[in-house]
């Protein structure tokens, strides 16, 4: 018998080189709520309901910015949208607010599924995807 010994994901810790702006990157574009702040490291932690994000600040400036295909590492995050209006929605107001769009909603594959994919302001890829269903 195999037995999990997880019981799916508590948090993810990102790096993050703008603590203030990518934590208003969830909380006033996404709508997540700051759950609290360690000013000694600093970080913020920042939740969905469903999943808590930590950001922790760089404590040093970054040398390079990530590259998916040739850093080892996170290749980007991707959050469920509930319908194909709420993507849209986050499209625009990240657009809105001068956000770096990789690629705004579209068919992923043949579809029904539709995803977008862009930047918060250290530069992490993030993408939203709704199932189409």
């Amino acid at each position: 018998m195999n037995t999990l010994l997880t019981k799916g994901l508590h948090h993810i810790g990102l790096t993050v080189s703008n603590l203030e702006e990518s934590a208003v990157f969830f909380t006033a574009f996404l709508g997540w709520k700051e759950v609290r702040r360690d000013e000694e490291y600093p970080a913020i932690f920042v939740s969905d309901g469903s999943i808590m994000l930590t950001l922790w600040a760089t404590k040093e400036e970054p040398v390079n910015s990530f590259n998916k295909n040739s850093n080892v590492g996170l290749h980007h995050i991707a959050f469920h949208v509930d319908n194909e209006n709420d993507l849209n929605t986050i499209h625009k107001k990240l657009v809105d607010n001068g956000i770096k769009i990789e690629f705004s909603p579209e068919l992923l594959r043949q579809g029904p599924a539709k995803h977008m994919m862009c930047y918060e302001p250290s530069g992490i890829r993030v993408e939203f995807i709704w199932p189409g269903n």
